[in-house]
């Protein structure tokens, strides 16, 4: 990332499909054939990992770190390659076109991804691709299978209310379950195969149209989760495998009561004896799928919020100390580099930037915050940019620039005086006289990170689109409406094709 280029940020949930979300199917080679013609060269997107509705479908609280989600399998791919037939995939359903409803959605893909099953069971144990994918992806594949496959025998309930002998994986009943789940967790192998196959081509066809994709990868993971259940040891868990302590962030921008995860803290201390080996399976799988990775709360690595488990809230938590600079020096022993991009936002120390320029990862300047009262609004400027850092104009988790500017306002979080505040300093800073017509003000944003140092810019596509608070994909410290934004057929047009890859060229980055 040492070259001026810029990207798009569009998560797969949000691509135009016929069957209710964005999937790894034409549409999604379509969007690369977009990114091509505009002359960008990188794609983000958020977590592929499993989602579920009791989580809010959120991409960052997954039941696996390392399984991709079903409900990007592609149907029109499935037909195609000959694993289903047309009439399989018939009738379909009547879902919204802008956003997603991941209950209609789970409940017909899952009819879909049952059917391809029981269509190839007989031939699994002599499909030689199949047999060697769960080869190749056993260490992490297995237990996921089984986690995945006894969970949906008991209903809700979470790990540490499992049977005592299934919570604490005793060998006498993993032996009697895996023969009685046998058809389950083959089915669960079987549907990650279907995903990592469709991934696998995507990626290719990227690369081809000389397209990086920038993966995500979430610091923490879900406790009720398969790899919680098969390596509780590196978890801070009581004997019945209950959280002793849980992540999370203390009150800030976003919230005056912080962000409860509840996701369960690591033992660093474990870890570290072991060389972080939980780790580096992890962060090799991402590396075998992405060609650069987002590290989420990167700031973790050096401190991390922990508040006691049974909390309502993140106020009462302590900052605990990371691994550093040590965990880092373990990575670089297994890999000849590190691809990261390091998501230092929020409260963040010097340590933390010491850190990231350690080991010359490039950081993140968002310029939504670039305007406010924040003492530290100063660095998110593109005047203030370095060339190692990759800009954006907001985040998944930010509102879009045309709401950001002028929607509406919840002013029960922040006073109207500091709202037109920032929006006349906003205005004033890309020297807006009312010669610009509003509907185009978007793009003037865009062109100032266009126009920066920064060697890398990314723009969340609803930005580009210079969509309003109707193109917002996430509203951080709620659990409801999220990740639902879906981007409209029709939407790619040659109009915008052309204005994105004049702009792009135009400050050298195609």
């Amino acid at each position: 990332m040492m070259r001026r280029t810029s990207g798009i940020l569009l998560h797969i949930t949000s691509l135009p499909t016929p069957f209710g979300i964005g999937d790894l199917g034409p549409s999604a080679f379509q969007f690369i054939d977009f990114l091509a013609q505009s002359k960008q060269s990188y794609w983000q997107i958020l977590p592929l990992n499993p989602t579920s509705t009791a989580f809010g479908s959120s991409p960052y609280s997954s039941h696996s770190a390392f399984a991709g989600n079903p409900l990007m399998i592609s149907p029109q791919q499935l037909v195609k390659d000959g694993f289903i037939s047309q009439t399989d995939i018939q009738p379909i359903p009547h879902f919204p076109n802008h956003a997603v409803d991941y209950f209609s959605v789970t409940e017909y893909k899952n009819k879909i991804l049952e059917k391809t099953f029981w269509k190839f069971y007989s031939r699994l144990k002599t499909d030689y691709e199949f047999l060697r994918f769960c080869e190749e992806q056993s260490i992490w594949l297995e237990p996921f299978a089984f986690f995945a496959a006894f969970a949906s025998q008991t209903g809700r309930k979470v790990l540490h209310q499992w049977p005592p002998e299934m919570r604490d994986r005793r060998v006498s009943a993993l032996k009697s379950w895996r023969e009685k789940l046998h058809n389950e967790i083959e089915k669960e192998k079987w549907i990650q195969y279907l995903f990592f196959m469709q991934w696998s081509a995507l990626r290719q066809y990227a690369n081809k149209r000389n397209i990086q994709i920038i993966g995500d990868l979430p610091i923490y993971v879900q406790y009720h989760s398969a790899d919680v259940w098969s390596h509780p040891e590196v978890f801070k868990l009581d004997s019945q495998k209950k959280p002793l302590a849980v992540a999370g962030i203390p009150p800030d921008f976003f919230s005056d009561t912080g962000q409860l995860w509840n996701n369960p803290i690591y033992r660093w201390d474990i870890l570290e004896k072991r060389g972080y080996d939980w780790w580096v399976q992890r962060v090799r799988h991402n590396f075998s799928l992405f060609e650069v990775v987002r590290l989420d709360h990167f700031k973790g690595f050096i401190d991390y919020w922990e508040v006691p488990a049974g909390e309502k809230t993140a106020v009462n938590g302590q900052w605990m100390k990371g691994p550093g600079e040590r965990f880092f020096n373990a990575l670089l022993k297994h890999f000849p580099y590190l691809p990261f991009i390091a998501e230092d936002l929020g409260v963040i120390t010097a340590e933390v930037h010491e850190l990231r320029d350690r080991f010359e990862l490039p950081g993140m300047r968002i310029l939504q915050f670039a305007f406010g009262n924040d003492p530290l609004a100063d660095f998110y400027k593109p005047s203030h940019f370095v060339k190692n850092c990759v800009a954006y104009t907001g985040t998944h988790d930010n509102d879009t620039l045309m709401s950001w500017l002028f929607g509406k306002v919840d002013y029960s979080t922040r006073k109207p005086e500091e709202i037109r505040e920032e929006r006349q300093k906003t205005l004033q800073y890309i020297g807006f006289r009312g010669g610009t017509p509003r509907k185009e003000i978007h793009w003037e944003l865009i062109r100032l990170l266009m126009m920066s140092v920064a060697n890398t810019t990314i723009f969340p596509m609803q930005d580009i689109l210079g969509l309003g608070d109707e193109g917002r994909m996430n509203r951080p410290a709620t659990s409801k409406g999220n990740w639902e934004w879906r981007l409209k057929p029709g939407s790619l047009n040659r109009p915008l094709i052309q204005k994105l890859s004049e702009m792009t060229k135009c400050y050298g980055r195609g």
